[in-house]
């Protein structure tokens, strides 16, 4: 997320208050759910809206790609970040299911 908000700020003014701002909110979103999950008992749900949220932010970043907003390499780059964010957050879901 470090890497990524600042990123939105260079969206072009007619994709900045759109995609990006939908982009950096569902990522704040994210981190709310996994620190609050952190921290309470019964993790599982807010990992799972995590898990749905981030999906979502996959598909926008995926679409400021195909309308040209992020270049090629930054857009290889996120990718790989999202990707491996969600299989820290699917290791944590799966860590927690009952056998």
């Amino acid at each position: 997320m470090i890497w990524l908000i600042p990123l939105l700020d260079n969206f072009p003014r007619n994709r900045r208050f759109t995609l990006g701002e939908r982009l950096e909110s569902r990522l704040l979103e994210i981190l709310e759910l996994l620190v609050e999950a952190a921290f309470v008992k019964n993790k599982r749900e807010l990992l799972k809206r995590a898990n749905s949220r981030l999906a979502v932010v996959r598909h926008l970043w995926r679409m400021a790609y195909e309308l040209r907003t992020i270049p090629v390499n930054r857009y290889e780059y996120g990718a790989k970040l999202l990707d491996d964010l969600g299989k820290q957050v699917g290791g944590w879901l799966k860590s927690i299911e009952i056998p």
